[in-house]
This record gives C-alpha cells, structure tokens and sequence, in this order.
C-alpha cells in the first residue's frame, strides 16, 4: 500500500473536519465555545461520547489486550470486559446523581460545584487535578494513535515524528479555535461513524476470509482460552471484583466528574435529555467493546493462520513481535487486503481526534473559567474574554506536544495499562473531594490544607501499591487504586470538616 495514498487520505479527512467546523462555528460566541449555547441534542451527545470514550487507545490496545499475557503465565482474554460491565454502575451514578446536580446549579464547569459547597481551594484544587488528569491521558491517547500514523505512513514519506505530531495538533487547533463544543457535538459524531464502520469491517472481512460464522468464531476462540472473562484469583490484578468496582469509579470519575466529557452532556438542552444520553450512551458502549475484544481474539487467530507464533510472552511473525498495541495496525497494513487498510487508517485517524479536541476544548474552558475566572472578572467583556481563551487554547497546545515527546521516549507496548494506572493516582482526589461533597453534610475548614492532604493522598497511594505484594501476601492492587485513593482523600477531608451545614 502506497504511503503517499494513505497520507492523502488522512489530508482529504482533515478537510472533511475543517468543512464541519467552519459550518458550526459561524456566529459563535464564548457561550458556543464553553457548553454550545446549551443547544445540543442528546443523542449526537451521545453518540459522539462513544468515540471519545474509545479513543484510539480502544481501537489498537484493547484487540491486543486479548492474547496478552498477566504475571500468572495465562492470557488476559476478554478480562477486560469486566472493566466494562462494573462502567455501567458508574454511568448509572453519573445519570441519576452528577445530573441533576449539575443541572440544579446551572454550571459551566463542574468544579464550580466544589465552589459552592466546599469553597475556593478545594474549588481550584479539583480543577487544577483535571487539568492534569486529562493533559496526561489526552496526550498518552493521542501519541498512541500519532505513532502508528508515523510508523505505517510517514516514516517511509521522511517525515519525522515531531513533524508529524506537531501538524496534527495544528489539524486539531484549526477545528477548534473558534466553535468549541458547538462543533466537536458534530465532529465527535462523524468521527465515531467512521470508527465504528472500520471496527465492523474488519471483523466481517477476517470472519469471511477464515470461513467462520460470528458463533464458530465465538467456539473457536473458546477452545484457545481467548473468551475468558472472569478472573476469580483474588489475590491478581484482574479478579473481577476489582476490575468490576474499579470499572464502575473510572467510570464515574473519567466521565462524570471530568469537565471534557460533562461539558457536552450539560450542552444538552434539558436535564431528561442528558440523563438519556447517558444511559443510551453506555448501552452502545459496552457492546463496542464487546466487539473490540472479539476482534481482538479473531485477529490473533488470522495472524497465527498466517505463520505468527503465540509464546513466551511473544507473538512472533517474521521475526517482528506484533503482541500487544502493534498487533492491530501491523496486520491491517500488512496482512489484510488495500481497501481495508485504507478503512483502518480511516477509523484510526477517526478515534485519534476525539480523544484530543474535546480534551483541549476542555481543558481551555477548565483554566479560563475555574483558574483564571474569566466570568466572575469584572471589565472583561466578550471580546477581552476570548483574546484570553485563544491564548489560553495555543498554550495547550504547546503543552499537548511536549507531553506527546515524554510518551515518544517512554515508549511503553501497551498504553492502556499506563492511562489506567495514572488514572488512580490523578482522579482519586478528584473522587474524594465530589464524594465528600455529596455524601456528608458537614463544613469543610477549605485552606492550603486541603492541597496538602490532595497531594498526600496520591504519594502514600503508590507506597501502598509498590508494597502492597510484601505486606499482604503477594496481594496486588489494581484498578480499585482509584477508590483507595478516593477515600484516602476524603479521610483526609473529614479530619479537617466540622459539624454544620454545607454551604451549598
């Protein structure tokens, strides 16, 4: 396959994107920008959240997941799915809880709630975890999908990897600069159709060229140990008690309690409308990853019928191992016919943006409205408003690439494992904090403590897992990290509160 043939096609998306956008973003105002003149319809919320939510860390890692090895010897098989069943408690939280709390106070940001029942440092101390949170996952997502670009296509134009993630990024400021969330709602929509087809597309090209029907493959998979799905170890990282919990507190932090994902959820008119986008959204959400990890069995079958060897923590075919995140890309670009290589780069290219234009849309609205207060400053007018949120938006930018190069020289095979793991040490204050919030009624003493005990929290979270296998007898923590966090947290908070009532 044509190099030069593919990059084409990566341009002519790019333009399809910039023609959305420029339609979108006419007439738009900060409002349009921050939460889309609450306009938006909840089922293009909800659908566009599907592709952010996958990213393009869901499109490569997850299928690689599958013949992976755990630390016992066997394969983590669709163990990751127990991950996703415990999501559907967390959105079920998310619908029937964060909500009507949300919409009750009428927010743009959701750490505004912080604010109002906590006060001003847990407020920016909330934000400043967010903006962290997402800075760090954003861009560990976002050199994922870079890196297959520049490996499969650019390498071979010249082309450098700097090169190639600094005009990315500039693809991705172009489309946002002016529209925001008004237009991400309509590009997050397009992007994860195209996902979404080249995921269904794939599956039906390696059933019907391996002759298998969707429940022989299904068997097939079985016999190799592929469809695995509970662990009941306890004492590994993937007993499902502890992928099930940690999955429904991913859930509810990395969606309901970050700004990037409830920003286009409070851009939905009413309050029913976002509840229902929600839920719809989760549905569809855990048969896609349903079909992710099926792809992922199937293609490690394809790749072995075409000589690839499955051992010693290896996957070899032609002296390449190809396990893990570069099992997908390697056998779409080289294994399987032209025309579904150019449906991969597709929806590649497609699970690439959402993952960072809404995280850079949000991150902008997070600093200009919780850091710098841009809507509380007296004498700031519409047009003073967003000579700051431009400046604020090319920071990030700046920011985004030099966070891409930190991945580029870590390197890891498998980045799902590194965007989980820092996860549970940079959302959990972020949990302890709304959980203190919503579940107690008491007063917070809000100072510089507040900061200390947030930071405390995560440093005395990695002593614990470090040693967590010598304390407690070969016990390893996983994702119920996050809740460990969480509640460390909020320890920490209720020994500064008093009795009394909330302010808010």
């Amino acid at each position: 396959m044509s190099a030069t043939l593919l990059f084409a096609f990566v341009i002519g998306y790019f333009l399809l994107l910039l023609g959305v956008a420029w339609f979108t973003s006419r007439n738009s105002t900060n409002d349009s920008f921050f939460i889309g003149n609450k306009s938006s319809h909840w089922l293009l919320v909800a659908f566009g959240m599907i592709g952010t939510t996958l990213s393009g860390v869901t499109f490569v890692s997850v299928p690689g997941t599958v013949g992976d090895f755990t630390a016992a010897g066997g394969h983590k098989a669709f163990t990751y799915f127990q991950v996703v069943l415990g999501y559907i408690f967390g959105y079920a939280a998310i619908a029937y809880v964060l909500i009507p709390l949300y919409y009750r106070l009428n927010l743009t940001s959701i750490y505004n709630y912080l604010d109002h029942r906590l006060g001003r440092y847990s407020y920016k101390t909330g934000a400043l975890f967010f903006i962290l949170s997402r800075t760090v996952g954003a861009t560990a997502r976002l050199y994922l999908v870079i890196n297959v670009l520049q490996l499969f296509i650019l390498d071979a134009l010249g082309v450098p990897f700097i090169v190639t993630a600094a005009v990315i990024l500039l693809m991705i400021l172009l489309y946002t600069f002016e529209g925001g969330v008004k237009t991400i709602v309509y590009t997050d929509t397009l992007q994860t159709s195209f996902m979404l087809l080249g995921l269904i597309v794939c599956i039906g090209w390696i059933l019907s060229s391996m002759g298998l029907s969707l429940g022989g493959a299904l068997d097939t998979l079985g016999e190799r140990g592929f469809t695995r799905i509970f662990d009941t170890d306890p004492m590994s990282r993937t007993f499902f008690l502890k992928h099930m919990v940690g999955g429904a507190v991913i859930a509810l932090t990395m969606t309901g309690l970050d700004q990037e994902m409830m920003q286009k959820n409070i851009s939905v008119r009413t309050m029913a409308g976002s509840q229902k986008n929600i839920m719809t959204f989760t549905t569809v959400l855990v048969v896609v990853n349903f079909l992710f990890l099926l792809l992922g069995g199937l293609l490690y079958l394809y790749v072995e019928s075409q000589g690839g060897l499955l051992a010693e923590r290896q996957f070899l075919l032609a002296g390449r191992n190809v396990i893990g995140d570069d099992l997908f890309p390697y056998a779409a670009m080289n294994l399987l016919p032209h025309w579904v290589s150019i449906v991969f780069i597709i929806a590649l290219i497609s699970a690439l943006f959402p993952s960072a234009d809404g995280a850079l849309t949000a991150l902008t609205s997070s600093f200009c409205i919780d850091i710098l207060g841009i809507r509380r400053r007296e004498g700031l007018d519409e047009a003073a408003q967003r000579r700051i949120r431009m400046t604020v938006h090319l920071s990030l930018t700046a920011v985004f690439m030099l966070c891409i190069l930190v991945f580029k020289w870590i390197d890891n095979k498998s980045i799902i494992n590194i965007i989980l793991d820092l996860a549970g040490y940079t959302y959990g204050p972020l949990l302890g904090l709304f959980f203190f919030g919503i579940l107690t009624r008491r007063r917070l003493n809000d100072g510089p403590a507040v900061v200390f005990v947030c930071l405390l929290s995560p440093v005395l979270c990695y002593l614990l897992s470090r040693n967590a296998p010598f304390w407690f007898g070969g016990y390893q923590i996983g994702l119920e990290l996050l809740l460990i966090n969480g509640l460390i947290t909020y320890t920490g908070l209720w020994a500064l509160s008093t009795r009394g009532e909330p302010t808010a």
